[in-house]
């Protein structure tokens, strides 16, 4: 049985169903959230649990026959990030004890994209140096200071780490009116009859919340792997033009528009998912004319 922390989250739903897809035993923890999405409903065992609780937490040891965690729960910063900081460091060594306690095969967690921030090169690779550089965003600096605390807390343990360099990701569950994504938020005022604001000029490399999730059960449930880095994404840089007419595509008539001057996909940072996909035969289910079609769907019935 597999645990995910977090599985009502975007990607933590969409893990656990690609988990449940591969034939696997799934129970997840949630903590603000108690609706189920659809594709997860009757699917995976659901457990209300906060992970910084450390003596209710470890108790789903005494439960489940637990043999994998990937650990995706995280909390909203404050403007003061010190709390933040220490509640999601709190969770963290939580599931850390838990992964030696019940001695787990395999412990993932999510890092983040924003690791290699101050890197030129393109595109970014798992052997690249991360750099001594600010990072943009409270989530993003603790994110990178994950992958050190977990190597060494799990290092001779006999319990393999997995850090998860997940992309900036989207997809069915996210906050419609996310600050991190322009689609979501474009396609809420289409569907509400607003005319939406331009998309803003520049190029990326978004992952898709099914396949990221999909990404992920497979880094999990693979015989084995050569690396404890993995980059979770597509893989394939776009342009906001390319966006903008993927969503035209998917909302006729909308008339969505982006500001001026284009980037080029020269211009993106964007991440090699070369070494994801050689160990375990991942490939992306949707390229971006296809997940924007999808997630205008799912939005036509569903609020997030």
């Amino acid at each position: 049985m597999i645990l995910v922390t977090g599985g009502l989250g975007m990607i933590g739903a969409h893990t656990a169903a690609a988990l449940a897809d591969l034939g696997e035993e799934v129970v997840i923890t949630a903590h603000r959230r108690s609706d189920v999405p659809s594709f997860l409903a009757g699917r995976v065992i659901v457990e209300t649990v906060d992970v910084a609780d450390r003596d209710a937490f470890l108790a789903l040891g005494d439960r489940y026959d637990i043999g994998g965690i990937v650990h995706l729960a995280g909390s909203i910063p404050e403007p003061d990030p010190i709390p933040y900081f220490r509640r999601d460091s709190a969770a963290l060594f939580t599931a850390l004890e838990a992964a030696r306690t019940w001695g787990v095969d395999r412990f993932a967690v999510a890092g983040s994209i924003s690791s290699y921030e101050g890197r030129g090169e393109r595109p970014w690779t798992e052997d690249l140096a991360l750099p001594l550089a600010v990072p943009p965003h409270p989530i993003a600096a603790f994110k990178k200071a994950v992958e050190p605390l977990t190597l060494f807390s799990l290092s001779g343990t006999g319990v393999d780490p997995v850090l998860l360099r997940i992309g900036s990701t989207w997809g069915p569950l996210m906050d419609p009116e996310s600050p991190f994504n322009p689609v979501p938020s474009t396609v809420s005022a289409v569907l509400r009859g607003e005319r939406p604001r331009p998309l803003p000029a520049g190029a990326g490399d978004f992952g898709y919340a099914p396949d990221s999730g999909r990404a992920i059960a497979l880094l999990m449930t693979a015989p084995s792997l050569a690396h404890t880095a993995y980059n979770v994404s597509s893989g394939v840089p776009f342009t906001a033009r390319q966006l903008v007419d993927a969503l035209n595509a998917a909302l006729p008539g909308a008339g969505i528009e982006s500001t001026a001057p284009a980037a080029t996909v020269e211009d993106a940072p964007y991440l090699d998912v070369t070494r994801m996909r050689t160990e375990t035969g991942f490939e992306p289910a949707f390229d971006l004319f296809g997940a924007v079609a999808h997630y205008v769907e799912w939005r036509r019935g569903n609020a997030r």
